[in-house]
C-alpha cells in the first residue's frame, strides 16, 4: 500500500462515513490510487475531469453518470461536485493536480462525507 492509499484509508474510510475512494491524476488523465476493490473505469475517470474542465454548469443541471449509475447534483462550484442517488452519494473535490472522488451509502451523513473528502 502506498503512502497516499493509506491516507484515504485512515482519512476517509476510517470514519466510517465514506465508502470508497480514488484519487484521479488530472495531467495523466488516470486513476493513480484507490482504496482496495474501488474500482473507477478509465472513462469514469475522464468524465470526472472533463465534469470540471467544460461540463460543470451541465453538471449542475442534469447529473452526472458514474459506474453506470446515475447521480443527481446537488451542490457543484469549481472546486467541488455533490452529487445523490437512491442509493448514496457522490462527492468529487478537484485540486491543481488530482480530482479526489469518494462514495458514500444512504443513512450516512453527506455534509461530514463532503467535508472529509474537502479537507483531505
Amino acid at each position: 500500500m502506498n503512502r497516499l492509499q493509506a491516507l484515504l484509508n485512515d482519512s476517509l474510510i476510517g470514519t466510517k462515513h465514506v465508502e470508497n475512494a480514488a484519487v484521479i491524476d488530472i495531467k495523466e488523465r488516470k486513476v493513480h490510487t484507490s482504496t482496495f476493490g474501488f474500482n473507477v473505469p478509465p472513462e469514469d475517470a475522464l468524465n470526472l475531469i472533463s465534469a470540471f474542465s467544460k461540463n460543470l454548469l451541465q453538471v449542475r443541471k442534469g447529473g452526472l453518470c458514474f459506474k453506470d449509475k446515475y447521480y443527481k447534483c446537488v451542490r457543484a462550484d469549481k472546486h467541488s461536485i455533490y452529487l445523490q442517488n437512491p442509493d448514496g452519494g457522490l462527492i468529487v473535490v478537484k485540486t491543481k493536480i488530482f480530482i479526489l472522488v469518494a462514495t458514500y451509502r444512504v443513512g450516512m451523513y453527506p455534509s461530514v462525507c463532503v467535508e472529509a473528502v474537502e479537507k483531505l
